[in-house]
Parts: structure tokens; C-alpha cells; sequence
């Protein structure tokens, strides 16, 4: 099949450091193109791929010094898409896998080819809902639990995320230390991972991308709390700094305070052979099997048991599960299922 991929453009594919969607395209494009597909990636000129690159910005709006302003950082992102229906109407593809979501919506239309959406993100933000209301639009979600808010869309397939699990080398040896991982911002709980360390007497290791629109957050809320002793912060970090954090850690702390999308961060925990002990929202019990590869709780009770008892959970089951539902070219066979659907309109 002809692919045409539509790659955000916040962050180059795959991302230097975080960037979950953008590493999800990554993957995608990289196996689709193993099993024998033309892809083409329409995303950021900065991106390293081995499929056809259509560069929609010489780099990532990201690393644009004008995106440090929301509003011009908003206006970026639809210039952006004008681009990229340019690129995608020349590529003439079987099919066109939009990753960018709700804003590319009001726009599939004007692509001359089958569209197919998977959404990355929470569909309880109530502005951006009337944006889904779109009765030919194909959509996919990443977990059942992201469809509950809006059932009643054109859902067509639920496709996990996947990871290169070769890049995720397993240890069954830790150091005494918990981790976190991801965003500094309220959503992702970095306030309730520390107060959780905090009363365990524990050590936690943090690593997030501290975004322009949580500055402000992690000013007043998180940075008072970092000790650099007990509570270490060490920035954003690359692959190699976060599968280093992720495999030496006892588990990943995640005490999210949102509707979890997937949680890919879960998954590279996992891949290590790391439990992870996450708050029961969103995807958790779909992607984290509790009991097994970690523990998903309901209070801040239950996550600091969850903690006591975490060395019981054996390691090579945490791997396994990763290994039979969450990488790359299990993802990559699900969405060819999808693309095969649209395009023959079965």
C-alpha cells in the first residue's frame, strides 16, 4: 500500500526527547516500511526517518524561538496543516493516517484520499469535543477506556501503542530508587509522586519535559519539593538517559490525575522489566495488568501499599506483556488491518 503519514509537527520524528506521539510515528512509519510499504511522512524538516520525508517546517516548532508564545505556537500548528494538505493531495497515498487529531478534522475533506484518524489524546476536554462531530470521519482509538467520553463516534479499531522493544534492554537487577517519567505537569501527578516517596521514606528519580504552558506549574508547585537527595529531578533526558532511569528503578510512579490516553511510558517501564504502580484512570488496567506487571490503585492509601509490596512482582512478567501486545510491528500489522478496511470501504 501507498502511506501517507501526518506526523504532528511539536517535535521531529522521532523525538530527541519526549515526544509520545511523534516516537508512536516513528515506529509506524519504520515498520510499515519493513513489511513493504511505500510510507511517506509528511512532519518537521528536523526529522530522521528512512521513508520519504515531506518537510512541512525546516525544524520543530518546538525548537521555533516565536513558539514560546501560546498563541503564536497555535498559529504555527495550523499553518502547518495548510502545508501538509499541499504535500498530502501530491502524495496521492491509498490511504492518509492523520495523527494530529482534532485540529486536522474541519480539513480531512479537502484530501482527495481516504482518511483514518487515531486519536492521541483525552476526549473529555469539553471545547474541543464539537471538533469530533465529523459522521464520516474514521477513527482509532489507543485503549477502549479513551472512547467513553464520546461513544458514540465512528470508531472503527482500537490499536495499542507499540515500542522497538529491541531499544529496551531487560533488568532483573535494580537499584533502590523509584521513578517518574513524562510531563511536569497536573495531569501526569508529579506533586502526588512526591508526597508518596516522601511518606515511604523512598528515593524517587524524576525525568519530565517541563512544557511553556507548565512553567508556571512546576515554579510554584514542583520545584520547592526537589531536594536533590531524595527528590531528583533530572530534567528531560533522551532515549538512553530514560531506558537507564526506567530499568534500574524498583517502579515507575505514575499517579495520573487524568484519563490516560495509553500511556506509553507504561509500556517502556514494563519493557525493562520495571512494575508500575499507576492511579486507576484511563487506560491503566488496560495497558499495566494488575497484580502481575504492577498495581493499579484507587487512593493515595492504596498507592502507597501498592509501593510497599512491589518486589513481589516478577520482572519477566513485565517484559512478557510487552513483548505479546504493545510493540511496534504488533502495531503495525493492527493498522494495516485498518488501512486495508478504509481502502476497500468493507
Amino acid at each position: 500500500m501507498k502511506i501517507a503519514m501526518l506526523s504532528p509537527f511539536e517535535e521531529p520524528v522521532p523525538p530527541k526527547k519526549y515526544g509520545g506521539t511523534e516516537l508512536v510515528v516513528y515506529n509506524l512509519c519504520e515498520e510499515l516500511k519493513k513489511a513493504g510499504h511505500e510510507v511517506h511522512l509528511v512532519a518537521s524538516g528536523d526529522s530522521k526517518t528512512s521513508v520519504a520525508l515531506h518537510p512541512v517546517f525546516e525544524k520543530s516548532i518546538r525548537r521555533m524561538p516565536e513558539a514560546q508564545d501560546m498563541k503564536m505556537r497555535d498559529m504555527l500548528k495550523y499553518i502547518g496543516i495548510g502545508r501538509a494538505l499541499r504535500y498530502l493531495n501530491q502524495i496521492d497515498a491509498d490511504i492518509v493516517h492523520n495523527h494530529i487529531g482534532w485540529r486536522m478534522l474541519p480539513f480531512a475533506e479537502l484530501i482527495k484520499n481516504p482518511v483514518v484518524t487515531t486519536l492521541h489524546g483525552p476526549l473529555d476536554v469539553k471545547y474541543r469535543q464539537p471538533y469530533y462531530d465529523f459522521p464520516d470521519a474514521n477513527y482509532v482509538t489507543i485503549s477502549n477506556s479513551q472512547r467513553k467520553p464520546l461513544p458514540t463516534l465512528n470508531f472503527i479499531a482500537t490499536v495499542y501503542n507499540g515500542i522497538d522493544i529491541a531499544r529496551f534492554p531487560f533488568s532483573d537487577k535494580t537499584d533502590d530508587y523509584f521513578a517518574f517519567l513524562g510531563r511536569m505537569s497536573p495531569e501526569k501527578g508529579p506533586v502526588q509522586a512526591i508526597r508518596a516517596a516522601k511518606k515511604l521514606g523512598a528515593k524517587l528519580v524524576m525525568a519530565a519535559k517541563v512544557d511553556a504552558v507548565d512553567v508556571a506549574f512546576f515554579e510554584r508547585e514542583v520545584k520547592p519539593l526537589i531536594d536533590g537527595k531524595r527528590i531528583v529531578f533530572l530534567g528531560e533526558v533522551g532515549h538512553r538517559g530514560k531506558v537507564a532511569l526506567l530499568k534500574n528503578a524498583r517502579a515507575l510512579f505514575a499517579p495520573i490525575q487524568w484519563r490516560e490516553p495509553f500511556g506509553l511510558f507504561f509500556v517502556e517501564a514494563m519493557a525493562c522489566g520495571t512494575p508500575v504502580i499507576a492511579n486507576n484512570a484511563g487506560s491503566a488496567k488496560e495497558v499495566v495488568a494488575d497484580g502481575t506487571t504492577g498495581f493499579v490503585v484507587d487512593s493515595e492509601d492504596g498507592f502507597i501499599k501498592a509501593a510497599r509490596t512491589i518486589d513481589a512482582i516478577r520482572r519477566e512478567d513485565c517484559r512478557r506483556r510487552v513483548e505479546e501486545n504493545f510493540t511496534s510491528a504488533i502495531m503495525a500489522k493492527n493498522y494495516v488491518k485498518v488501512y486495508e478496511r478504509i481502502a476497500t470501504g468493507q
